[in-house]
């Protein structure tokens, strides 16, 4: 009987021959050496000339500028992940700026909205209520046990685009992808997860192509006891993986965040991560605006997951600065779709009543603009244009320099654009934005608009908290995620009007966030690890490089 060999990951390497090719973790595909096509009987199953990996990404990438639309670039894109996945992360880390916007948003919101209709072939897993009383068992039909990092979500809330149910699995494909090629994950430590517990979406319940449940979304009891023995069976088959909750409604991400979190190794990335990657934006705009963040008023668009996360990492901060929580909280303030949150408001939910401050209602956006005169405006209501030219005007009549961040995801959902922030506020605007815009020139001067991209984040997060076998995830790892993200923006960046490093120095920006995250962890003793004497090179060591290894002789 054959032994066959294991990597140091406990894959098990394929037999001889065509096994080879179909496996993306160990397909090198026209890259196989002669040695390599003589060991592993591949002589014969490939063209003869052995090419290099450059000239594999060349023909890649002649083929991705040649498609004529996003959706067939991320169809091409995820087909070579697919296929070979060293290459695809050597595409993707060679070409970062260029990939983020197709595997990531906003084209991956477009890929979750057809995915019954470009669906190719599996990747992760899809856990549905057929697999109740027996979660445990699914989940150990992974092929792996060496998993560090799961991205799950239930489909409810996907980006801005609502209820997506089974076909929001592209955004776990894409987090993960991110995990690696931004902090350098192991790709086969990766696990994405898609809890199907039916849809409320109408369009894709009639749709013959739609790949998950025909059926309503369970709520209530029922939903609860569903996570219940999925989180049971996570923790028993995975009991050390960090556990990323992403895309959950409302109604579920706080509850879920709440309960959990101090179970098992997880966070939220709506909550905690795009309040990290906004904190750091407004630390960055300070250095701009000059003063303490105590000199400042906040006004949010919206009032979910994204808006409380950062409320609360903003509190924090005025905390440090000397203030009380209430204090804090008195320099916040939020319009939802009923407008201004007043204490006066009844039947608040209980993540709204933290903000609920002692005003007259205003009805809408411009009045409470006019009422409360904020100096930072934040959107986060998955709203398009809600930011209006007379709203952004008005915030910009009483600041020199008006702070405006549109955070809604894909762009179609952004608040306003940036050439609408600078144009109507003549370049005084600091402004940043959830999906990516192209750089605006006015009266001269080219103005590049920050994208807070939770990949600034959560890749870095998920890196310090593995690299330290960190046993829970704390909201002060991601205070200190935002001021790490902060500290890295050059001046010449601040200069161009960024608020954010510049995509390309995403891995010198992971380790360092790793780093301070890792250094919490030890901190706090939330490991049982030593520290390592020299810790920046420690964890660069772990960082997963796509580059191919020599099979000839395993």
């Amino acid at each position: 009987m054959t032994t066959h060999k294991k990597t140091k990951n406990n894959r098990t390497l394929p037999a001889k021959g065509v096994d080879w090719l179909h496996n993306p973790i160990f397909n090198k595909g026209t890259a196989f050496t002669e040695a390599e096509r003589d060991a592993l009987g591949l002589r014969g199953l490939l063209p003869p000339h052995v090419q290099t990996m450059n000239e594999q990404v060349q023909r890649v990438m002649n083929n991705f500028r040649n498609k004529s639309s996003d959706i067939e670039r991320y169809i091409q894109i995820v087909g070579l992940q697919d296929r070979n996945e060293t290459l695809f992360y050597r595409v993707v880390m060679d070409h970062l700026e260029e990939m983020m916007p197709i595997i990531y948003t906003p084209t991956v919101g477009k890929a979750c909205q057809e995915f019954g209709h470009i669906f190719r072939r599996s990747r992760g897993m899809y856990v549905s209520l057929n697999d109740r009383g027996h979660i445990e068992k699914v989940l150990r039909n992974w092929p792996t046990s060496d998993v560090k990092v799961i991205v799950a979500t239930d489909g409810e809330r996907i980006l801005g685009l609502g209820d997506l149910g089974a076909s929001g699995m592209g955004i776990p494909i894409g987090k993960l992808s991110l995990y690696t090629a931004c902090a350098g994950i192991h790709p086969t430590q990766c696990l994405p997860i898609t809890i199907d517990v039916g849809t409320n979406n109408e369009t894709f319940l009639k749709d013959p192509l739609y790949i998950g449940l025909r059926q309503k979304r369970i709520s209530g009891a029922e939903f609860d006891a569903f996570m219940d023995e999925f989180m049971t069976a996570v923790k028993k088959v995975f009991p050390t993986v960090l556990f990323q909750f992403e895309d959950f409604g409302n109604s579920n991400a706080f509850r879920l965040l709440e309960k959990y979190r101090d179970q098992l190794c997880t966070f939220n990335d709506d909550i905690q991560g795009t309040g990290s990657v906004a904190l750091a934006g407004v630390l960055s705009a300070l250095r701009v605006t000059g003063g303490k963040m105590s000199d400042h008023r906040v006004l949010f668009l919206g009032a979910g997951e994204a808006g409380m996360g950062i409320a609360d990492n903003i509190v924090t901060v005025l905390m440090e600065e000397g203030l009380s929580k209430a204090e804090a909280r008195q320099r916040i303030w939020f319009v939802d779709s009923k407008g201004l949150i007043v204490k006066s408001r009844e039947s608040l939910v209980e993540h709204k009543l933290h903000y609920a401050h002692d005003h007259a209602p205003c009805a809408d956006l411009l009045s409470a603009v006019k009422a409360i005169k904020p100096t930072m405006l934040v959107g986060v209501s998955g709203q398009a244009r809600t930011f209006t030219e007379e709203i952004v005007k008005t915030v910009g009549s009483f600041n020199q320099r008006p702070v405006i961040f549109a955070l809604s995801n894909p762009t179609s959902k952004a608040e306003c654009t940036a050439e609408e922030a600078y144009k109507w506020t003549d370049g005084r605007a600091l402004f940043a934005s959830g999906s990516p815009f192209a750089s605006v020139t006015l009266n001269g001067k080219t103005h590049v608009p920050g994208q807070g991209n939770n990949a600034y984040i959560f890749p870095g997060v998920g890196l310090g908290v593995v690299a330290s076998g960190a046993k829970r995830v704390t909201d002060s790892m991601f205070v200190s995620a935002a001021k790490a993200l902060a500290a890295l923006l050059r001046e010449e960046e601040l200069a161009e009007g960024r608020l954010y490093p510049s995509l390309k120095r995403i891995h010198e920006v992971s380790l360092k966030i790793a780093v301070a995250v890792a250094e919490e962890a030890y901190a706090t003793k939330l490991t049982d690890q030593k520290r390592p004497a020299d810790l920046v090179e420690f964890i660069r060591s772990q960082m997963f490089k796509p580059e191919y290894p020599d099979y000839s002789k395993k």
